[in-house]
């Protein structure tokens, strides 16, 4: 890795413009991250991957969502319609081996659609667990409604994305599934006492502490920090990402243009690193707004570094699955859904 700035960019549209490639030539973003703006076909992406890895010179990470559901960025007809976590979810509730069998299948069709455009890591997979009434932002995107469910399916959809050479990103670390408003834009706040947080929406993440890689929720825990989102609070992401839950990996902001934060794009940035997270994520593309991210974001130094360099040292190699006989299996499963 070229020394590289704390942050993980997106771009505009399907190829970078010239300025977007003069920009992160001369910024040095760890990491870029794709969304459906930048999907057209599968050389466009494939060329897209090459270019913002040849602008920064070696082979930085390059990000996606693809749960499956809703939130799944490369579509029909690049790519087949997986299903939702939750939908994998009821497989589980039928019948506990199936419905990890079908996680980890799924995740690993993932790394095998991934990895022939050169997208080396899945934000993948969701550990949050809703509770009635809660926004839904998460919803369908959840394995279950109990955290014990959520951190097996987690454990088999991480395992089959490693199984495939791709990294996972565990979110919306310490917790997104209580949230009653949608942090794309409102602030949600979460009363319950640190017992019941402790109890229901960490468990997860401490099941899975191991992992590599996190991205916080844009959430305020009132009985941790009433003052800040966990993006942006010292207390959550040392007290309890770092000490309680145990997560040594490298921690990604949630995107720091989504309204649940407050201030600037460039004091957003600002506060995210002075919070803790390793890594400023911002992925609409805007370049003024890139602009205030990259002025207030550091270069990877310390335990962040280290974190890095960790993370570029877990790609996992790629085991000698058949990708027909695993899609085959996948889809027998899911035939009559």
């Amino acid at each position: 890795m070229t020394e590289s700035k704390a942050m993980i960019l997106g771009c505009s549209g399907l190829s970078l413009t010239p300025e977007e490639k003069a920009f992160y030539k001369a910024e040095r973003p760890f990491g870029f991250i794709l969304f459906g703006r930048n999907i057209c076909e599968p050389q466009q992406i494939a060329d897209l991957v090459a270019e913002m890895r040849e602008s920064v010179g070696w082979h930085a990470p390059v990000l996606i969502d693809q749960e499956g559901g809703r939130v799944q960025r490369i579509r029909p007809p690049i790519l087949q319609h997986y299903p939702s976590g939750q939908a994998l979810g009821d497989l589980y509730r039928r019948d506990r081996e199936q419905g990890l069998r079908a996680a980890w299948l799924m995740s690993r069709l993932h790394a095998f659609d991934l990895l022939k455009f050169g997208i080396n890591v899945d934000c993948l997979p969701v550990l949050d667990v809703p509770v009635e009434g809660s926004s839904s932002v998460i919803g369908n995107r959840a394995y279950g409604d109990d955290p014990d469910t959520v951190a097996d399916m987690g454990r088999s959809a991480a395992e089959g994305l490693k199984a495939g050479g791709v990294l996972p990103v565990m979110k919306h670390m310490p917790g997104h599934g209580r949230g009653f408003a949608d942090s794309h834009h409102e602030l949600p706040v979460v009363t319950v006492s640190r017992d019941e947080l402790e109890a229901h929406d960490f468990k997860p993440f401490i099941a899975m502490k191991d992992e590599l890689a996190a991205m916080t929720c844009h959430v305020v825990f009132a009985a941790i920090d009433p003052d800040n989102p966990a993006t942006t609070s010292s207390k959550v992401i040392e007290g309890v990402i770092r000490k309680r839950i145990g997560f040594k990996g490298l921690l990604l902001s949630d995107d720091t243009s989504m309204n649940a934060l407050a201030g600037t794009i460039g004091k957003r940035a600002e506060n995210i690193i002075a919070g803790g997270c390793d890594i400023v994520l911002h992925c609409n593309g805007h370049m003024d707004e890139m602009q205030q991210v990259v002025a207030n974001t550091p270069v990877l130094a310390g335990a962040s570094l280290e974190r890095a360099n960790a993370l570029l040292a877990g790609f996992p190699t790629v085991d000698q699955s058949d990708e027909a006989a695993i899609r085959a299996e996948f889809d027998g499963m899911f035939a009559t859904v």
